[in-house]
């Protein structure tokens, strides 16, 4: 029997966890965590990791997993998935893949592009502009270089940010260019799945989310995570906001504040980008599972 890969694909906070143990339970299958924050085991509240209930209700895969002290690349997690889901697929034809890290999710479907090596240097030039002009100035440059890039990267993520702007100052060409390659051949015929709403609902969900992490101990969770704050897993929206705040350079009013906006920023990109993607079934998130279950049912 052919093997389906169904994606849940969306902005944070759409609902994307909830409809992905629904269809896991309808197709009485399991669940890959393609979320780049939640394998992390020291952060829950931040990452929106599922509930226990959650856990419970549908077997997932890759969450929290790791520790913020690994070195875990997309390449890393190309392989780990293809792997798990050979396995799955041993039991059940059809497996469910969600989260809102799109590199990941990419990689797993399409295989990872290929980019040339580039001097250290650049890298260096580029970090030490982060440290004295703040992100800002980087966030500039790439989209003077490469708007494209600019509205799909996570661009509040210095190390994504820093990383496609090594490529276009080092080949001369964008950071996009590269990305147009061959798909790589999958043991799995993928079915993409977006949820969409007005992007009002949006982000006042977004900012219901955040109120309730920190009803949750959000700050708690970054006190305990501020020494680490170096750590790539934790340049962050919700955590780097609040760092900001622990070290007495803005208020914590004003630093929650910038998570919303952050992540309303965040979610805006992810809407962009996903848009680019015509393979994805686009439905309202208030959508009856049942009409999402019947329409991924006409291909399987």
């Amino acid at each position: 029997m052919p093997n389906y890969l169904i994606t849940i694909i969306g902005a944070t906070a759409i609902g994307k966890t909830a409809l992905s143990i629904k269809l896991a339970q309808h197709f009485n299958t399991e669940i890959i965590s393609s979320d780049s924050r939640q394998f992390y085991k020291e952060m829950t509240i931040g990452t929106a990791v599922p509930t226990s209930k959650e856990l419970t209700d549908a077997p997932h895969h890759f969450i929290q997993n790791r520790s913020i002290f690994d070195a875990y690349s997309v390449g890393q997690f190309e392989k780990d998935a293809l792997k798990k889901l050979n396995n799955l697929f041993l039991k059940n034809n059809s497996v469910i893949m969600v989260g809102g890290s799109g590199l990941y999710t990419n990689a797993v479907i399409n295989g990872l592009d290929y980019f040339p090596e580039v001097k250290p240097e650049i890298r260096e030039n580029l970090n030490s502009q982060l440290k004295n002009k703040g992100i800002e100035s980087l966030q500039n440059k790439l989209k003077e270089l490469d708007i494209e890039s600019y509205n799909s990267v996570e661009i509040e993520n210095p190390h994504r940010l820093i990383r496609a702007l090594e490529i276009c100052i080092g080949t001369g060409k964008t950071y996009s260019a590269y990305k147009n390659k061959p798909k790589a051949i999958r043991n799995f015929t993928p079915i993409k799945i977006g949820l969409t709403a007005d992007r009002e609902l949006m982000y006042n969900r977004i900012n219901k989310r955040v109120d309730i992490m920190l009803e949750e101990g959000l700050l708690e969770e970054a006190k305990k995570l501020h020494e680490h704050k170096n750590l790539n897993a934790l340049q962050t929206v919700g955590y780097r906001e609040l760092f900001e705040y622990l070290e007495g350079n803005c208020t914590l009013e004003f630093a929650i504040e910038e998570i919303k906006k952050n992540t309303r920023r965040f979610a805006k990109r992810q809407v962009t980008w996903n848009k680019k993607d015509t393979a994805i079934h686009w439905f309202n998130f208030e959508t009856p599972t049942l009409e999402i279950i019947n329409k991924i049912e006409t291909f399987i």
